[in-house]
């Protein structure tokens, strides 16, 4: 998919953008960013090249007004958040009368922060650049970014198969409720059932943070995307126990399985006299990819027939645009609901809480509620 928002930012203001304000959202695996910027020219400067990384805004909607400018997306490794702030500080994204929000005490400047993070580095940030961290709610945050972004931005869902990618329109009355599966270290499945109405239904600790970190035990890839790229060019099947491996090379028909069906993640290895180093790299990636991918669309879709839900939308920074995560899980919810659910993905599905942060401060800044 065609979004450059999926690497690490490249990212600068214009001289005619303003920095309105930043949000943050402070997660175990990744720090998100979002600010905006306002151009004088409603437009791409002369010999200014479009980023896919910045979203043009030109309206909200009533529950999510938003002035016209430019959203900017940015990620950190959680680990290297002093390349985060400093990033912060090169962008001169706290110039003071912007963006901030002064708090009733005349004197802290804070900006809107989500996730645990707000919590742990609250004191670094006041620290490096001077700034308090206004905490909003991290389940708040999800639900209102995901509603931002399928009200207010055309072409942001869309559905992924056997490598076509097709956006959906979002009829705005019909909505709700829906299944949001929020991938991140963990996995968060919340029932949203209008703005500000949610529960979280749901949930498995085998998400971003489990693919990451087995990954890197079992492999010596230093980071998810060398994790990830691996995948590209590996065979699951030389790991995974499949179903054929089982019956000589052919289907289960009697309960509906076909010779290509995994049985048992990673169930060669037990039968095979093979140390790790015996197996590719790329082959445990494959492996590790399908099987959390799969296990997250399984969980997802019983939750939402669970619940009566026929609509369910993943994001999480798990993804990244990722084709075979993305067929996996789609695969994976058409299995199980025989084709009656359907997966559906969002263009800038990392930033969920980021972006939801950042509507809770211009609903503040507006006197919206």
């Amino acid at each position: 998919m065609d979004s450059g928002i999926r690497g690490q930012p490249e990212e600068r203001v214009s001289e005619v953008d303003q920095v309105s304000h930043l949000a943050v959202d402070i997660g175990g695996s990744l720090i998100k960013l979002v600010y905006s910027s306002s151009n004088e020219t409603s437009g791409v400067e002369k010999g200014e090249t479009a980023s896919d990384d910045i979203l043009e805004v030109s309206n909200g909607s009533d529950n999510y007004p938003i002035h016209y400018g430019r959203l900017h997306f940015a990620k950190f490794e959680t680990s290297k958040i002093n390349d985060c702030l400093e990033f912060i500080s090169s962008k001169q994204l706290c110039r003071s009368g912007s963006w901030h929000h002064v708090t009733s005490d005349n004197h802290r400047i804070a900006i809107k922060a989500t996730g645990g993070g707000a919590y742990k580095f609250a004191d670094l940030f006041k620290e490096k650049l001077g700034v308090s961290l206004d905490k909003v709610d991290e389940m708040d945050c999800l639900v209102a970014g995901a509603n931002f972004l399928l009200k207010a931005v055309c072409q942001e869902a869309f559905t992924y198969m056997d490598g076509r990618e097709e956006y959906v329109q979002i009829d705005h009355n019909d909505l709700y409720p829906y299944l949001l599966v929020n991938i991140g270290s963990g996995v968060s499945m919340i029932k949203v059932d209008g703005d500000g109405k949610f529960e979280r239904v749901s949930g498995t600790s085998v998400g971003g943070g489990t693919f990451w970190g087995l990954g890197r035990l079992l492999t010596k890839c230093k980071s998810f995307d060398e994790l990830l790229e691996l995948s590209y060019s590996g065979n699951n099947r030389v790991i995974d126990m499949l179903v054929g491996d089982i019956y000589g090379g052919t289907d289960y028909t009697k309960i509906g399985l076909s010779s290509t069906t995994i049985a048992s993640s990673f169930g060669k290895a037990i039968s095979e006299n093979k140390e790790l180093q015996d197996y590719r790299p790329e082959d445990v990636s494959r492996s590790l990819l399908r099987m959390i991918s799969n296990n997250i669309g399984q969980i997802a879709y019983l939750n939402a027939l669970r619940f009566g839900l026929k609509r369910i939308f993943f994001g999480g920074f798990f993804i990244r645009g990722h084709p075979y995560t993305m067929d996996t899980i789609s695969v994976a919810v058409q299995f199980w609901s025989k084709g009656e659910a359907e997966a559906m993905f969002l263009r800038h599905e990392g930033f969920l809480g980021a972006l939801g942060a950042f509507v809770s401060h211009e609903s503040h800044s507006l006197g919206t509620s």
